[in-house]
């Protein structure tokens, strides 16, 4: 699959890459199964790119569901044509399903492991107070009313900051990050004045029966992902984690330190501490996976 040849995408050309996919054919399901059984039984290249580049559409849709993450778009798709591409070298045309169907699994699971392997990269500090922020500040700002399509003011600010124990400006800065990549998403894909913007491309709210499919094999991975590392934290720091991040709404370091009779500052260590654990854990579990 190396040697195919793909659109190249840069943050900077966003557009003119959701233009040129736009150019490629849908493919109906009988000449879908011809390039697929060409491909499974002669290794044919030819077919294999025409079914990848068939489907590059659909990773942009489904990168669109990671947006709320903060990472660049580009990254973003970037990983979910690696899934496309490894779902077209396994895909198996006679058991009856559709390409896409297949894929889907493929593309979110390998978006995920972006966003797992992303947590220490992305610029958002390192305590698991700030993480908890980075995936936690859309659902809080959907909870206000009005302030999903805002910046946060000043009380709003104080009040998430508070439940989720970080510094006010952190929050800030977060809500500016991620309200920066929204707005990206509502340029328009070329200067004509009545072209498409970008979020129309990746947004649909329709959940077909291969979506509902796809997002249930990929909770089902996150979760057993999740278990796995769990096993490797003590009663102790699993405790914590669950409380601290799982919880909803969840508990304070204040009330932590009271529980467990130590320093607040020691709660955080400890939490920092099995936050490292479960990631190493985590990363353990995609290299089996794969």
């Amino acid at each position: 699959m190396s040697n195919i040849t793909l659109p190249v995408l840069a943050d900077s050309s966003l557009s003119q890459y959701l233009a040129q996919i736009h150019k490629f054919p849908m493919l109906a399901e009988d000449e879908e199964f011809i390039l697929a059984k060409s491909y499974a039984e002669h290794q044919d290249m030819k077919a294999a790119e025409k079914l990848v580049t068939s489907h590059l559409r659909l990773v942009v849709k489904i990168a669109g569901s990671f947006r709320g993450y903060g990472l660049p778009a580009a990254d973003l798709i970037a990983e979910g044509n690696i899934g496309l591409m490894q779902a077209v070298k396994k895909f198996d045309p006679d058991k009856g399903f559709r390409l896409s169907t297949y894929a889907m699994w493929w593309i979110k699971a390998s978006i995920n492991e972006y966003v797992l392997r992303s947590w220490s990269l992305v610029k958002m500090g390192t305590s698991a107070a700030q993480k908890k922020l980075f995936y936690n500040l859309r659902r809080m700002k959907k909870q206000i009313d009005g302030a999903e399509s805002r910046n946060l003011l000043p009380g709003e600010v104080s009040q998430i900051a508070h439940d989720l124990d970080v510094p006010e400006r952190d929050v800030v800065e977060m809500d500016e990050r991620l309200g920066a990549y929204d707005s990206s998403l509502n340029r328009s894909v070329s200067n004509e004045t009545d072209s498409d913007e970008m979020i129309n491309f990746i947004s649909d709210d329709d959940i077909t029966q291969e979506d509902a499919l796809a997002e249930t094999q990929v909770l089902q991975q996150r979760r057993k992902m999740l278990a796995l590392a769990l096993k490797s934290l003590n009663d102790r720091e699993r405790d914590i984690i669950l409380r601290r991040q799982l919880q909803e709404p969840a508990i304070t370091l204040e009330e932590l330190s009271q529980c467990y009779g130590v320093s607040r500052e020691r709660i955080r260590q400890i939490e920092s501490r099995a936050m490292e654990k479960l990631q190493a854990e985590a990363q353990k579990t995609i290299k089996a996976i794969h």
